[in-house]
């Protein structure tokens, strides 16, 4: 069964209760759901929560919801004790709440792999980088991969490293770079070992807890997508959401 969970966490520095914020009169966290409904892989699709205010709004509204602890970190250790409780969960996808319009195509494409191939214990997404200010910024993560898609690394900074050319403007022309799309499928042995193992050197420094995969020998599929998904983490990008909601509307 292949099962995914949207961890939802009602503290958040930039843009404090984000989960309820409302994009075009709709809470996100329900939004977020909605959304990945309209997968074509997933069989069940759950919310899990550590605050009282999301459960109850998600009941409101039908959703799939369950109460966890408040002491998980990550959004992984949150999922890894949800799964704990469903017996039948063979693949598990972890959906990032603050992404709204995410199309089910594009969970699709991320589970893929692991239905195709035996070996595939994790994957998760990458989109071209075409501009250069996404390329340049820290909040975007860049990803590398070897011939056969596994992720070599993860990193904020520009990656790889265009020694041959002047500027970046003229390195992004020849060369790919990619964005790393935070959506991510285990199978359930390989989230189970991922929460277990201590946090890495490299997730401290980069403050990406992929690292910790890379770091302990954990392989990670890399599918390129060519969707584009839109994340709301500032007051700013609700701002963009509601407009982007408004032009789905019309459209």
């Amino acid at each position: 069964m292949i099962i995914g969970i949207i961890p939802a966490r009602y503290a958040s520095t930039r843009l404090p209760g984000k989960p309820l914020v409302e994009i075009d009169g709709l809470p996100m966290v329900i939004r977020t759901y909605r959304s990945a409904l309209t997968s074509k892989f997933l069989h069940r699709v759950i919310v899990a929560t550590d605050d009282e205010k999301i459960y109850t709004v998600c009941k409101e509204y039908h959703v799939d919801v369950m109460m966890t602890g408040k002491e998980f970190k990550t959004g992984s250790d949150r999922i890894a004790s949800a799964v704990q409780s469903i017996f039948n969960a063979d693949i598990i996808v972890n959906i990032q709440g603050d992404e709204p319009f995410i199309p089910g195509k594009m969970i699709d494409q991320a589970i893929e792999p692991m239905l195709m191939d035996p070996d595939v214990m994790v994957s998760t997404l990458a989109k071209k980088i075409d501009d250069v200010r996404q390329l340049l910024s820290p909040a975007v993560v860049k990803v590398v991969f070897d011939m056969n898609n596994y992720a070599l690394y993860f990193s904020r900074s520009v990656i790889p490293y265009a020694r041959e050319y002047s500027d970046i403007a003229a390195a992004i022309k020849s060369i790919s770079y990619y964005k790393h799309v935070g959506l991510y499928v285990y199978k359930r042995e390989a989230l189970t070992k991922f929460t277990s193992l201590p946090q890495s050197e490299l997730e401290r420094i980069e403050c990406l807890e992929q690292l910790r995969m890379l770091e302990h020998g954990m392989k990670i599929k890399v599918v390129e997508t060519e969707y584009e998904s839109l994340s709301v983490d500032t007051p700013d990008d609700v701002i963009a959401a509601n407009r982007y909601s408004a032009k789905l509307q019309n459209r």
